[in-house]
């Protein structure tokens, strides 16, 4: 069903477009999609019908129908996962790089969610037809531990519990130059950026949003980061290395290029270290929760995968 979105316009969105503002309040639109909205009568403005275009003032009243995404039919396949923990309410696997956790426009098929519709039967339909089982998911390009819940029940749990923040996530991340205090946690709100469709960022009225971070190595031009989150927001770990000044290693959104500003002696080597270095340096190590059947207290951990282990001992002086 459509879902309808309403707030009223703020101080620091008066005088924006109404396609951005809009669009930088809602995770599920873009400005393309609402303007043809717009075009359709479906956002209103104080009750009548908007141009795209038009600047908006604060107090106004936004109104606009959200509809339903497309489904998109999830099949089956064969594709063999990397299970740390199973029983009949759950599981935990580690998810490898390059893969997709569901389907969506250009990745109908060799998802994560493919490979379980065929490894769990009956699993839980309450993420939906395109996230059955999902509990959190994971970046493309990140590696690490998932969650994942067979039944209705456990799924309601699990994600209630990662509501309230009892499900503790750590990740490793290499992140470029040297971070200025240690530990230091990032206290910024995160939101959709409106001049970026494709990036999140640190934006006022964003979403709460905190991570923890600490050095756990120190490499020439690099740092090993431990970062804890607190909350689980998209990309987050990503926008507030990005925010900090630090960007991960190899992620061509929120720091492409970053390390050709390394200069001095530490320049060739940041250069070296961006070659060797094949996807966003970012691994979901860490997962910890208590069953929510059982009542036992899990804890599961995984290193490293070899493409950033090769990438760490190179960083370290190990390799040559």
């Amino acid at each position: 069903m459509s879902e309808r979105l309403r707030f009223e316009v703020d101080e620091r969105e008066a005088g924006g477009r109404l396609d951005a503002v809009v669009a930088a309040r809602s995770e599920a639109l873009s400005r393309t999609q609402v303007a043809r909205l717009a075009a359709e009568g479906d956002l209103t403005v104080d009750g009548r019908s908007a141009r795209k275009s038009e600047r908006v003032e604060a107090g106004q009243v936004i109104e606009v129908v959200v509809p339903p995404p497309q489904p998109v039919e999830a099949e089956p396949e064969d594709i063999p996962l990397d299970i740390v923990y199973e029983d009949e309410h759950l599981l935990v696997l580690d998810k490898p790089p390059g893969m997709v956790v569901h389907p969506a426009p250009g990745h109908a098929s060799g998802t994560l969610v493919n490979a379980l519709l065929f490894h769990v039967k009956d699993l839980s339909g309450v993420g939906g037809a395109l996230r059955p089982g999902i509990v959190h998911r994971l970046d493309k390009d990140t590696s690490g531990l998932m969650l994942v819940a067979k039944g209705d029940s456990t799924h309601r749990s699990l994600s209630e519990a990662l509501k309230r923040r009892e499900v503790r996530r750590r990740y490793l991340a290499a992140a470029w130059g040297h971070l200025s205090a240690d530990p230091v946690t990032v206290d910024a709100p995160i939101g959709r950026d409106p001049n970026h469709r494709q990036r999140m960022g640190v934006v006022e009225g964003g979403r709460d949003a905190r991570t923890h971070f600490r050095v756990r190595e120190r490499w020439q031009g690099a740092e090993l980061v431990e970062a804890a989150l607190e909350t689980g927001r998209t990309h987050q770990i990503r926008v507030h290395l990005a925010h900090l000044g630090h960007p991960v290693v190899g992620d061509e959104l929120y720091g492409a290029g970053w390390g050709k500003g390394i200069g001095g002696v530490h320049r060739a080597w940041a250069g070296e270290l961006a070659r060797r270095t094949p996807r966003q340096f970012l691994h979901a190590r860490q997962l910890e929760f208590v069953h929510p059947e059982t009542g036992e207290e899990l804890r599961f951990e995984r290193g490293l995968p070899e493409d950033l282990a090769e990438v760490a001992a190179w960083a370290r002086g190990e390799t040559g």
